[in-house]
């Protein structure tokens, strides 16, 4: 009996530790009438699931507390044909805090240009460095820079592997696909800006601020929360330089989308000195939000 409860154990740490990385929900909407049987979307959403949630993106192993939590809401605006839609992809990922039950966001972005093509049942496969459809180039790329700026909050600049494997996806979309997002000339809120502001050196404090926030200030509140405000208002200095060396980036973008709710809501019970300082840096950061603001200046 006490073997047979040793392999038991054995197999459930087993399973536990080869658990995938991502544990994401996926929701369709269609608001207008369709002429395509609503169940085709049905099957869109699990096969859609499927991919996130049961390939391998990395060769580390998780626990499944661990697991980074997303969401994918699709809005299908328009049928192009019975297999071809167009709409906007929203996408929003969060990781634990330590010592919490508190998750905090770490992407949160509104993708306006995604189109793609899905016959019912069709399976999803995300093969690396070969482009199958344009719609598991899309998972693949966003799988990746959650995958990598998950991977920055607990290693300065420990996503950089990951950024490179987003950038690898688009390089993989040949232009003939006619699709917008992947290209410079798209717009100035697209995948491409995305990776590329990511990637770029200019950007790097941002990156290396991010470990700061979270790892030495958010996983910190806990046990010493003047410790934790304190390294995240450290982090946050660092954001002043990058955006002076890269003015509107994406990656400055991404962060405020994230971030600017979660650090109204710190900072509102702070000394007067963290307030100014934090309204400071935020309403430099992100000058067109900065009446947004003005509760932490009170």
């Amino acid at each position: 009996m006490k073997n047979i409860l040793l392999i038991f154990s054995l197999l459930l740490l087993f399973v536990s530790g080869e658990a995938q990385e991502l544990k994401c929900k996926v929701q369709i909407n269609t608001p207008k009438l369709q002429t395509v049987d609503p169940k085709v979307f049905g099957t869109l959403e699990t096969a859609i699931q499927e991919l996130m949630n049961n390939k391998k993106w990395t060769e580390d192993s998780y626990e499944n507390f661990e697991r980074i939590e997303c969401n994918i809401t699709i809005n299908i605006s328009e049928e192009l044909s019975p297999t071809s839609f167009s709409g906007n992809l929203f996408i929003q990922a969060s990781r634990p805090v330590y010592g919490s039950g508190y998750k905090t966001v770490i992407l949160e972005h509104n993708d306006r240009d995604f189109v793609f093509e899905y016959k019912e049942y069709q399976p999803l496969i995300f093969v690396e460095n070969q482009f199958s459809s344009n719609i598991t180039s899309v998972l693949g790329f966003y799988a990746y820079m959650i995958l990598g700026l998950d991977y920055d909050t607990f290693s300065p600049l420990g996503g950089s592997d990951l950024f490179q494997k987003a950038q690898e996806v688009l390089n993989t979309v040949p232009q003939s696909v006619g699709v917008k997002g992947w290209s410079s000339l798209d717009g100035q809120r697209n995948r491409y800006w995305m990776i590329e502001s990511t990637l770029n050196p200019r950007v790097a404090p941002l990156r290396e601020a991010m470990y700061d926030y979270h790892r030495q200030g958010l996983d910190w509140m806990s046990k010493d929360p003047e410790k934790g405000k304190e390294s995240m208002i450290s982090a946050m200095e660092k954001l002043k330089k990058v955006n002076s060396n890269y003015p509107n980036s994406m990656a400055m973008q991404m962060l405020v989308n994230a971030k600017s709710n979660e650090i109204i809501d710190i900072f509102l019970n702070s000394t007067s000195i963290q307030k100014r300082t934090v309204y400071a840096v935020m309403i430099k950061i992100d000058p067109a939000n900065a009446s947004k603001y003005s509760s932490i200046r009170r």
